[in-house]
């Protein structure tokens, strides 16, 4: 039996980001050239007519949200880039160390490095919150009360499943699951 369990974290590069990053790029990107018809009386788009648009206050608005979707799109792009959140949760009971990795923006702190002992963890703790925003995530929690999160940001887990990952954990780690009516 193996003493060594290495679980990989989805960081940005998700569908759902390059979905949204896409759509908004080509919602910005047509705003932002409906304005400038607007102000140089010339189709920039072929299946539009913009030039009956008078540029202040609708054409100057069209920019400015134009160049405001550009700008959330770049930011969105350049997560996904970066992969943003991208990592992985080591448990190696052979050494005693539970190491988690995360990658975050650029800069000083880009990379986050925690590591843990095994003898100074607790429990494993799920957190099931279901309504318009369900929540279902899955902690570390150490003797002086810390939790770490160990699931990725994002869609939540089916329930069966985070509860099996806990299950496993838990008993891997030799540690008790909370959090499970």
């Amino acid at each position: 039996m193996t003493n060594k369990k290495k679980d990989q974290i989805l960081g940005s590069r998700r569908f759902s980001n390059y979905w949204w990053a896409a759509i908004t790029l080509i919602g910005g990107l047509s705003f932002f050239l409906v304005g400038i018809s607007s102000y140089i009386k010339f189709n920039l788009l072929p299946f539009t007519n913009s030039i009956d648009i008078v540029f202040i206050p609708q054409g100057a608005a069209m920019v400015f949200y134009g160049i405001l979707a550009i700008s959330l799109s770049l930011f969105l792009w350049l997560t996904i880039f970066w992969n943003v959140g991208a990592g992985y949760n080591e448990f190696n009971n052979d050494s005693g160390i539970i190491t988690i990795f995360r990658i975050g923006f650029p800069g000083k702190n880009r990379s986050l490095l925690l590591k843990y002992s095994v003898k100074d963890i607790q429990a494993i703790k799920i957190d099931i919150k279901d309504g318009i925003t369900p929540k279902r995530e899955m902690y570390l929690k150490t003797k002086d009360n810390r939790e770490i999160p160990l699931t990725r940001v994002g869609q939540p887990i089916m329930l069966s499943e985070i509860e099996k990952q806990a299950t496993e954990l838990a008993k891997f780690l030799g540690v008790v699951l909370e959090g499970v009516d």
